[in-house]
């Protein structure tokens, strides 16, 4: 296979480093867009680009010469105002679609999420069908949905477009869902809400970073995929909580037992949301309303599409990705534990 030149946007964050290792790993020329020097990465032999996804003349200077752009940097999270949102993820997008026509880019594979879709109430195994919300639960679901149907909406002969919604990433080098919940254990601040053992899927990242691939390579071959949005999961809903206890366990930390009723949970994500905005408070709060909802509801997606238009199947089962993310946390911990004895002052 001719390699690629390959641009991905974040190359250094969570899912856009897997990427990179796996465009690395089949011969592709990879470059990469971020906002800080990345060693790491440039030894990998990754060509960096210094720039922010707002700027229309760094985005420009980063597609120029590319096969195939994977648009994966966006702000995430739950917390903060629109328009920390709206520019990466809105303005940035547009960006990218601009600089890809101007330098005549073919391929555009797009990082979504299925939040996109998600008004706060059940999702159980739907298709890409699901229609956007009229209301959505988070400044980042509204922004990548705006974002999501900019990046459909631009499919042509020209710029062949395709997005993907993978679901709850998560796996070493993980740095939002597993130390998010491995924090608040430690703090002895994890609760259940309810008591109901809600269904969800997660996606492996080595799985999440190869559809990305199987994407790029679809619009190639397959027409019908081009212009369409596409649910990624390990095709395996489980009990949330079983996930969360998975990560607890591979950090060596025991499981949530203690619990909260379901309208207390809830509510507190409005409440706590309302008294952070009064007081002009930039810390997220412990609990909000977009956290409550994913915690209380069934949300799991239907890959069936995914399977036959992208030839995506998960090849990293739940259990032995929780081996994997174990092993990378003993590694960590103990890289972690090294630095501090070399740090310690008067040790020689």
């Amino acid at each position: 296979m001719t390699p690629c030149r390959v641009l991905v946007t974040g190359g250094n964050g969570f899912v856009g480093r897997a990427v990179v290792e796996q465009l690395l790993a089949r011969g592709d020329r990879v470059r990469t867009l971020v906002r800080r020097d990345c060693p790491d990465l440039a030894a990998l032999g990754v060509e960096l680009v210094r720039g922010d996804l707002r700027d229309a003349q760094a985005v420009s200077d980063a597609c120029t010469n590319r096969d195939v752009v994977f648009h994966v940097a966006a702000k995430s999270g739950f917390w903060g105002p629109y328009s920390e949102y709206y520019e990466p993820n809105v303005r940035g997008t547009q960006n990218v679609l601009a600089a890809c026509r101007t330098h005549r880019v073919r391929r555009l594979v797009f990082t979504s999420s299925p939040s996109v879709v998600f008004d706060g109430t059940d999702v159980r195994g739907a298709d890409e069908s699901l229609p956007y919300p009229a209301k959505p639960i988070s400044h980042y679901s509204a922004t990548k949905a705006i974002a999501e149907q900019a990046v459909l909406a631009a499919n042509s002969d020209e710029l062949r477009t395709i997005a993907l919604r993978p679901h709850l990433v998560w796996g070493p080098r993980d740095n939002h869902m597993a130390p998010r919940f491995i924090a608040q254990q430690r703090a002895g601040k994890l609760r259940r809400i309810g008591k109901r053992d809600y269904l969800i899927d997660t996606t492996y990242i080595d799985d999440a970073a190869r559809a990305h691939l199987l994407a790029a390579d679809a619009l190639n071959r397959n027409p019908r995929a081009a212009g369409r949005a596409f649910f990624i999961s390990q095709g395996d809903p489980r009990s949330i909580w079983t996930i969360i206890n998975g990560i607890l366990a591979a950090a060596d930390l025991p499981p949530v037992t203690r619990s909260v009723p379901l309208l207390l949970g809830r509510t507190a994500g409005a409440v706590l949301e309302t008294v952070y905005k009064a007081l002009r408070l930039k810390a997220e709060p412990p609990m909000t309303r977009f956290v409550a909802n994913i915690l209380t509801t069934d949300h799991y997606f239907n890959i069936t599409a995914a399977q036959t238009e992208l030839g995506y199947e998960p090849q990293v089962p739940i259990d032995e990705g929780l081996h994997r993310l174990a092993a990378w946390l003993r590694e960590l911990g103990q890289n972690q534990r090294r630095r501090k004895r070399h740090a310690s002052p008067g040790r020689r």
